[in-house]
């Protein structure tokens, strides 16, 4: 069962490129010039194909899922069962980034989580509280080993 995930970004994102067209065109017709639908309909799909790679690596490596079995932060998985804390956890000099990231993507806030080895490791989310929270929901749930 999914506690909280972030996308990445939307792939409604692709539609931005065409929509830009759209008023470029829209523009062209009301100024009284010549519309040069070719060339926007050219425009527009240019920048929707050129959007798709970066929709789809945001999407891949951005975004992240908390389900009653494990975290996952871009590319990387951890397990329930190694998730020990995210109260009370101070961040470490040099804690390794979840994700496969030298350092906490921009515009993404960090949340210290302390797993089963007493290790700490930086998980990151836009929204942190809300990440806080399902993980310290999934932390109360899964039984640990005595």
């Amino acid at each position: 069962m999914r506690l909280y995930a972030e996308s990445g970004v939307s792939w409604a994102a692709i539609g931005w490129g065409p929509l830009f067209a759209l008023v470029g065109a829209l523009a062209e017709l009301v100024t009284g010039g010549p519309v040069h639908v070719v060339g926007w309909l050219m425009t527009g799909f240019a920048l929707g194909v050129i959007t798709m790679p970066w929709v789809y690596a945001r999407r891949r490596f951005l975004s992240l899922e908390v389900t009653t079995e494990q975290l996952r932060q871009g590319r990387e998985q951890v397990p329930a069962a190694q998730i020990a804390s995210v109260t009370d956890v101070g961040t470490p000099v040099g804690a390794r980034v979840l994700g496969g990231g030298w350092s906490v993507p921009r515009k993404y806030d960090s949340l210290p989580v302390k797993l089963a080895d007493g290790t700490v490791v930086l998980a990151w989310a836009k929204d942190v509280e809300a990440l806080r929270d399902a993980l310290d929901r999934l932390v109360r749930a899964t039984p640990r080993e005595a």
